[in-house]
Formats: C-alpha cells, structure tokens, sequence
C-alpha cells in the first residue's frame, strides 16, 4: 500500500472510530454530514422506513453511515448468505439477517475494533444470532472463494484509497450467480471541465473521509466491476444532493470557486445503487 493509500485508510479509520465512540456514548452521529440531529437533512438521513427499524437498537439506528439503503434494493431470499463491506454499527447486517431467516446467514465486515463492538451490542440487544462479524479491509475479504449470495454495501466503497481490489475480492466471495447489490455515492459525468484541481481535491483526507473525494465516476464504477468480471452492470440514482446537504463535506479547494462551479459540482455527486451479477460460466 502506497503512503497516500496509508493515510487515506487511517483518516477512514479514525473518523468512523470516533463516530462509533460517540453514538455508545449518546451522542447523534451520522456518516457523511459529521454530528448533526437526526432530525438534520444530510446525506446520512431518512434512508430507512420506520417499521424496518421496529425492534433494533436506538445506537444502530444512530451509526447508520451509509447513503442508501442496500437491504431494500436487494434481493434477499431465505437461507441465503449475505456481505456487508463495512457494516458499521450494523444496522443493514440486522436487517438482512431478518430477510434471510434463521436459515440464512449475514456477515459484517469493518475494519474499525470500536465499530465492531458496536455491532456486538447491537445483534445481542436485538435478539439476531443468525449473524458473524468480521474484521479486516474490504480489499481483503477474510472468508473463502465463493461462500457469499449476495453482497452489499453502503456508501462504504467510495471510502477505500483503490477500489479495483474491492471489486476484484467481491467477485473473488461470491458465488457463481452471486449478486452486488451497493449502494454509493458516485460522480455521474464525471468532475465538471471547468474544475481546476481534481489532485488536490483528491488530496483531502476530510473529504475523502466524509463519503466526497474518493467517489467513482460512474464510467469507472462500470469499469471496475467489468475488469473484476462482474456483468449486467446497472446504476440507478437514488438520491440527488443540494449544497445545504453536502455541507461541511466540500473540501477547502471548493472556496475558490464560483458559485456557479460549486452548484454543477454538486449535482453530479449522486447516492446510487449499483447491481452486477458475477455469472455461472
């Protein structure tokens, strides 16, 4: 791993440490918009309809950091076994466990130990047993060639400093016929023509860490998941964001630009769920 992948991954870890620390200790923490209410209109908010959460814990409602909701969009069937790359407090883990049933089985994958922890608590206090949490890096999945149905993921993908080898370990888990089924924040057409550092907005650790910098094209989400092997590649928008959203999240760089510039940036950056399909053959 590169320095920049180095710091990339701890500027990761150590935001959603601190984020899983918080919501044990009370605080209101959501993924890409920082501390804010929950009742605030972030990137992070209303992703789930009440009666999903009916029966799971206050702290895993509050450590939902994704931008979508990948348990809805999927298609879960009973006693299949299902991924979740970066599953936080665990919140889609508990849900898909519900959907596959006792026969089924779902797996949380985070690197974080205070994230993990978490997630404990949560399963223990919501009665789910038919879940196993994992720690590593989603680059490198610690489980066996095809043992997995389905992946899925939530806003978690854009966060990795090189995708490429995500893809390529999904592929690599799931079984033939297996399907990945995330949701992400990706840039839609790409950076305007007019944006006069894309480097430096690379650069910033903050804004990678907060769900902005490190998100794919969507020309390079297909890419990725063709050169993995995956087919039937889709992309569906599912969540357009206004400047008020995105808020603290716009790196420095951002205030030497025209309004203009900001508002044609912001619109291109999209909570998308994508689907592929890893064939038979």
């Amino acid at each position: 791993m590169t320095q920049a992948a180095q710091e990339i991954t701890a500027a990761v870890r150590q935001r959603y440490g601190n984020i899983a620390e918080q919501v044990v200790a009370g605080n209101t923490s959501t993924c890409c918009g920082g501390d804010v209410s929950l009742s605030g209109n972030t990137i992070s908010t209303n992703l789930y309809q009440g009666d999903e959460l009916d029966g799971l814990p206050l702290k895993a409602t509050l450590a939902s950091l994704g931008c979508g909701n990948p348990t809805a969009l999927a298609a879960l069937h009973p006693g299949e076994v299902v991924l979740d790359l970066g599953s936080g407090g665990g919140i889609d883990v508990l849900l898909s466990a519900r959907r596959v049933g006792p026969t089924g089985l779902a797996y949380g994958l985070d690197m974080t130990d205070a994230m993990l922890e978490l997630a404990h608590q949560n399963a223990a206090e919501a009665g789910v047993e038919n879940v196993r949490w994992l720690k590593g890096d989603i680059a490198n999945i610690p489980l066996p060639d095809n043992s997995v149905d389905v992946i899925i993921s939530n806003g978690v993908i854009n966060l990795a400093a090189d995708k490429q080898p995500v893809f390529n370990e999904a592929w690599r888990v799931l079984k033939p016929g297996g399907r990945f089924a995330v949701a992400d924040v990706v840039i839609h057409g790409g950076l305007p023509a007019a944006f006069p550092d894309t480097n430096a907005f690379r650069r910033d650790l903050s804004a990678w860490a907060g769900c902005i910098a490190g998100a794919l094209t969507d020309a390079e989400y297909r890419t990725g998941l063709a050169q993995a092997g995956f087919t039937e590649i889709e992309l569906e928008v599912t969540r357009r964001y206004s400047r008020e959203e995105v808020g603290d999240m716009l790196p420095q760089v951002f205030n030497h630009f025209d309004a203009e510039l900001v508002d044609d940036t912001i619109s291109r950056f999209a909570s998308t769920f994508v689907r592929a399909i890893k064939p038979l053959g």
